[in-house]
């Protein structure tokens, strides 16, 4: 009979768990691979299994792909010496952040972008999904007016900005708690921050709007990523008929958390 040493067995259990990983990992819904770049799209299940939406998802993020292997090309032309350890490094994938009246979908898009400069880069944007429809929408339809500077943006833009200030607070980070950091929250639906319907409890109705920020846009590249919540209370007075359908309850517990 044959007996494994411990460093037998240590090697074994390395390569069943580094299989196992392997295994495990997702497969990348598209990817583009040469010597200035290697770059890769995730579709979430739950995007994969709306035809449509993943049809969507999948066009823009292999544009995006297209448009940073050209940035890479002519990168690596102009200095060859940063691709001596490889190309550059980019992933983005597609999530379901909620989905509200079985109706409206929430979708994060995270990007990570790797240049061989002094860190990688992040950057967080968001996506809003009209089933019936089958196309991208604005919040617009769930409020009565949105204008630049209207009473609607005004009313978001000072409940984003508290909650920024408290979530600082909560980090001890509050010395970047300044207008300085804010002035790029604009009462605008192009400048306030990318937005999702926040996870409903209650009728299947959002609890309000969550806002994302990436590293760099409200703190220094440090403090990471940011999240602020407005609940729907706050936006009440400015809903139409569809937005008041759509909004009501708490937000879930742990939600904040999860951000």
């Amino acid at each position: 009979m044959k007996f494994m040493t411990g460093l037998s067995v240590a090697l074994a259990l390395s390569a069943t768990c580094a299989f196992s990983a392997l295994a495990a990992a997702p497969k990348p819904d598209a990817v583009l691979k040469n010597k200035s770049i290697e770059a890769r799209i995730f579709l979430d299940d739950g995007i994969k299994a709306d035809a449509a939406l993943a049809a969507d998802c999948l066009t823009e993020g292999e544009k995006w792909l297209d448009k940073n292997a050209a940035e890479a090309a002519a990168s690596r032309k102009e200095d060859p010496q940063f691709f001596k350890n490889g190309g550059w490094d980019f992933e983005r994938k597609y999530s379901i952040r909620s989905v509200v009246a079985d109706r409206y979908v929430s979708i994060l898009r995270n990007d990570y972008m790797d240049t061989h400069g002094a860190h990688p880069n992040s950057d967080v944007n968001t996506i809003l999904w009209d089933r019936t429809a089958n196309k991208r929408i604005s919040i617009r339809p769930f409020f009565t007016e949105t204008a630049d500077g209207g009473p609607t943006m005004k009313a978001m833009v000072k409940a984003v900005i508290a909650s920024l200030k408290a979530e600082k607070k909560k980090r001890d980070t509050s010395e970047t708690a300044t207008d300085e950091w804010f002035k790029g929250i604009e009462p605008t639906l192009l400048k306030i921050g990318a937005v999702t319907l926040a996870p409903p409890t209650e009728a299947d109705m959002s609890s309000g709007l969550t806002f994302h920020y990436p590293p760099y846009a409200v703190g220094p590249y440090a403090e990471g990523e940011y999240v602020a919540f407005v609940p729907w209370e706050t936006l009440k007075p400015y809903l139409t008929a569809e937005g008041a359908r759509v909004f009501g309850g708490a937000r879930p517990k742990g939600d904040a958390e999860a951000q």
